[in-house]
């Protein structure tokens, strides 16, 4: 077995790599001032981007939640994968061969990465068995819902074939285990053994937002098929339902340019929106649309202001109306506003694009209705308005809607929407929103006491942060040149830069992070890096926000040109320290003595080297 990787090697890698394009396939990224890049935090939930990418250092921090590091400890965290396996996978991503210290090449990877090895196997397997002549129901299939060879090509879509166990043959002789194909989802253990679990079915391959499969949907064809109409990949190390969107690996770079996203019910309707022209589309696997995809499609959108849109398409039958109230409850958790669009004649895109044409689908979206008015008449419709006692229950049963709109600009309009809807006048109905809104405050409050008081947490150290720093003139000094010293020590002038590392620091947390900067070898890649992570606590946090924090310059010139002022103006404040200390002595030693011309001499030695450093 090889031994570790070559650390020469992973200092390569991590130095090839562009962190803001690994973190930039699963996170919106916007520019933030020079050479900074941020967006909404992956993880924590926040509503406003706190999360920074510094990709010249290959570093990131979330100024909310504290989690920092560079990328091969983004891709552990949001993959759970090891440490070896995400230097491998930087590895193959920029072409690099790696190296065991024992002098092998890099082995066949292990643990997740065999997992996504084996479902991208599968998926070109069912791929080229859709072009086999048992495939010609599922090629039919598609043809009848307007899908040509094309459209299959783009989708990555297959067949599987009947057999008990064609693809876990077929695996099995590329040298997968048995058990890495359970571990994948690709077969089933039952009691005649090990099979295939998909049989006889077309298959849409589902990806992750950086586009590795990660399982697959399937839908049955034959009518003797007693399984479901719909089959997916069982939950496994790679595969989280609750967290995958089907087509989000296409949409994502018009989602993120758009601030837009429609949400569609199936792989049909993803295929039919995004051949329509509608390239945002995506669609829930297999379980409701809920919070976990919330979260995932809002770090894409960077969903962090009200002029985003997220529509929702339903069918408006029962289950379709069910759903649109199940993603009504969790909408507050988009900063996006919220629509929901329903197609004429209760067709889904997929149909509608069938019968209508690719216009119809995108005409679609031109009908949309703000989620709240769409909810609003599905409340009222289980009432009978003309009566006074309708109109009653409908106002109780929608007034905590309205009182329920987080953006109090909006509020007002859909008071007057409702008192329309019911006949009524607008205090009235404004009336009975603020008391719902009253009673929804006292339940919240009624909640909280029921909890009663958390324990006292043990007492711990707190994080010195940039916040924290007092509001001095030297501490401002001192802050703005670590600032600089680790974001652009690489463009001061190199002199200038050592003589200015050297200089001790009045406060003690950024003193503890200028001594490990002084005591790193600035020879070595990732020296910044390096130096950020051997600060000891309290301090740490400190050091990796003055590594991240957005450098206040316009442009890569003026950011160069501040840092190196920075370095000159504390050997300037250095400089008049010791002249200070200089006057004082020579007010003790007589003027003719040794010791006052060797003191007047040095001063004028430094206020030499002063006007040195401020023509500069």
């Amino acid at each position: 077995m090889a031994g570790r990787i070559r650390q020469a090697d992973i200092d390569e890698v991590k130095a090839r790599v562009n962190i803001a394009d690994v973190i930039g396939e699963r996170v919106a990224l916007k520019p933030a001032g020079v050479g900074s890049m941020k967006g909404l935090c992956p993880f924590h939930d926040e509503r406003s981007p706190s999360f920074h990418v510094r990709p010249q250092v290959g570093y990131y921090h979330c100024f909310g939640c504290g989690e920092s590091g560079d990328v091969y400890s983004f891709l552990r965290a949001m993959d759970h994968v090891s440490f070896t396996e995400a230097v491998e996978r930087m590895a193959a991503r920029v072409g690099y061969t790696l190296h065991y210290e024992d002098g092998g090449a890099a082995p066949e990877t292990t643990g997740r990465s065999r997992l996504y090895a084996a479902n991208a196997a599968a998926a070109e397997y069912f791929r080229a068995q859709l072009m086999s002549p048992e495939a010609d129901t599922a090629r039919r299939f598609l043809g009848d819902r307007g899908f040509d060879a094309g459209a299959a090509a783009h989708f990555g879509v297959g067949y599987a074939p009947k057999g008990w166990s064609s693809l876990m043959d077929h695996l099995l002789a590329q040298k997968f285990s048995r058990e890495e194909l359970l571990q994948a989802g690709l077969v089933s253990q039952g009691q005649r053994g090990v099979y295939d679990r998909f049989r006889g079915r077309v298959l849409w391959p589902i990806r992750d937002v950086t586009g590795q499969v990660i399982g697959f949907g399937a839908r049955k064809l034959y009518d003797d098929d007693q399984g479901p109409k719909y089959l997916n990949t069982p939950e496994t190390p790679i595969y989280k339902k609750a967290q995958v969107l089907y087509g989000l690996d296409l949409a994502k770079r018009d989602i993120s340019r758009e601030h837009r996203v429609v949400v569609v019910e199936g792989y049909t309707d993803v295929m039919a929106c995004h051949l329509a022209g509608i390239t945002t589309a995506i669609a829930s696997c297999g379980t409701a649309f809920g919070s976990d995809h919330i979260t995932v499609l809002r770090r894409v959108m960077g969903d962090d202001s009200a002029s985003g849109e997220v529509v929702f398409t339903f069918d408006p039958d029962a289950a379709g109306q069910k759903a649109a109230l199940r993603a009504f409850a969790d909408e507050k958790r988009f900063a996006a506003q919220t629509y929901v669009a329903v197609a004429p004649e209760g067709l889904d895109p997929c149909d509608l694009r069938l019968e209508r044409g690719d216009g119809a689908v995108r005409a679609l979206m031109d009908t949309k209705a703000p989620m709240f008015e769409f909810v609003i008449d599905q409340r009222l419709k289980d009432f009978d308005l003309s009566s006074v006692e309708g109109r009653a229950g409908a106002l109780r049963a929608a007034a905590p809607i309205v009182a329920d709109i987080r953006d109090p600009a909006l509020r007002p309009g859909y008071v007057r929407v409702l008192a329309r809807r019911l006949g009524l006048d607008i205090p009235e109905v404004q009336s009975a929103v603020e008391r719902a809104a009253r009673g929804a405050d006292r339940a919240e409050k009624r909640d909280s006491q029921r909890g009663g008081a958390a324990p006292s947490p043990a007492p711990v150290a707190v994080a010195v942060t940039l916040a924290s720093l007092p509001n001095t003139r030297d501490v401002a000094l001192e802050r703005g040149a670590m600032m600089a010293f680790l974001q652009y020590g690489h463009r001061i002038e190199p002199d200038l830069f050592l003589r200015a590392l050297q200089t001790p620091f009045g406060h003690p947390a950024l003193e503890a992070v200028r001594s490990s900067l002084a005591s790193t070898d600035l020879s070595q890649p990732g020296w910044a890096v390096t130096a950020v992570e051997a600060v000891r606590e309290p301090f740490r946090t400190l050091a990796v926000e003055l590594l991240t924090a957005d450098f206040p310059a316009r442009s890569e010139d003026g950011a160069v040109a501040s840092a190196n002022d920075l370095a000159r103006g504390l050997l300037v404040r250095e400089l008049q320290r010791e002249k200070d200390e200089l006057l004082r002595g020579i007010q003790r030693v007589p003027a003719d003595s040794e010791e006052g011309r060797r003191l007047r001499l040095r001063l004028r030695e430094l206020d030499a080297d002063r006007q040195r450093l401020t023509a500069s």
